[in-house]
């Protein structure tokens, strides 16, 4: 490529030599720099969240109210449907789990919205990286955040009643994680297109209570009716509520029978689900989500 001459009578030999040398650099692009993109686009979500403390809080307000006031004041009058030694709070507290991720994972994909509205989603998309790291950065972290939120209510387990048993324990925070990285997925894959906030906040509340209540988390899976039923089972929050309240109740001192009927496993025409085939259905929504948006990114200018 020709370079102009932009030398002047006044300029010095040595600054004539350095106005001809000057030249624009672009690092290639390749699996070291994507892999830095992704941890760069992580660690930017953790310091985000971590000096907005005030989200932190307003996020744990929900789960709270459900556990505690809801729990304690639907428990009057589910008593007497709960065997002895269990409680509604301790029924719910999955499901207390699931939302506490819920919309922590959703709101921080949302974040993505805002950057576009102020600019900086244009400059992060000319960076020299993959698109996909982008996204793959942003969906960790996300992830990351939410399940952080629910580690902070699986620590007040014991107001539900629930035992700290480290096998527990280890399994509800693996299962929070993937529940956090396919939801924020999801929220990725919708702000991928929507250019306004405030359209992002109407879509997901459109959607995103109707998952929860759905789900069975405040209402076991047995008995419901034709309807119900069919709406529980096309909804992806059911196949993870239903693994977490089998971790719990499968540490808890309780008759099979009651076991059996207010954590029944999630059935296709008769045929129990797995546990494992459950969470792989999550997964591969996860992934397939992440793709989407992965695919919706790279139309993006």
């Amino acid at each position: 490529m020709a370079v102009r001459d932009v030398t002047t009578p006044d300029m010095t030999a040595d600054s004539a030599i350095l106005a001809g040398q000057i030249r624009v650099s672009v690092p290639a692009r390749g699996l070291r720099h994507d892999l830095r993109a992704v941890s760069i686009v992580w660690r930017r979500e953790l310091i985000r969240f971590r000096t907005d403390r005030l989200r932190a809080i307003t996020s744990l307000i929900q789960p709270l109210l459900f556990l505690l006031v809801l729990g304690t004041g639907l428990g009057s009058l589910a008593g007497r449907s709960m065997p002895p030694g269990l409680s509604f709070k301790t029924f719910i507290y999955p499901g207390v789990l699931a939302m506490s991720v819920l919309f922590t994972a959703i709101f921080s994909a949302g974040s993505i919205v805002w950057d576009r509205e102020f600019g900086f989603l244009r400059e992060i998309l000319v960076a020299p990286v993959s698109r996909a790291s982008i996204v793959i950065g942003k969906c960790l972290g996300g992830a990351s955040i939410a399940t952080f939120q629910g580690i902070l209510i699986l620590i007040l387990a014991g107001l539900a009643d629930v035992p700290y048993n480290p096998l527990l324990l280890l399994t509800l925070v693996g299962e929070l994680l993937l529940l956090s990285f396919t939801l924020t997925a999801f929220g990725v894959m919708m702000a991928a297109r929507i250019k306004q906030f405030q359209a992002f906040m109407a879509l997901t509340q459109m959607l995103v209570m109707p998952l929860f209540f759905l789900s069975g988390a405040l209402y076991p899976l047995h008995g419901l009716p034709t309807w119900l039923s069919v709406l529980t089972r096309i909804d992806p929050l059911t196949y993870i509520v239903d693994p977490m309240r089998h971790a719990v109740f499968s540490h808890l001192d309780i008759a099979p029978a009651f076991r059996e009927v207010l954590a029944p496993s999630v059935t296709w025409a008769g045929w129990p689900v797995p546990i494992g085939l459950s969470l792989g259905m999550v997964a591969a929504m996860g992934i397939a989500m992440m793709s989407v948006a992965i695919a919706e990114f790279s139309k993006t200018e």
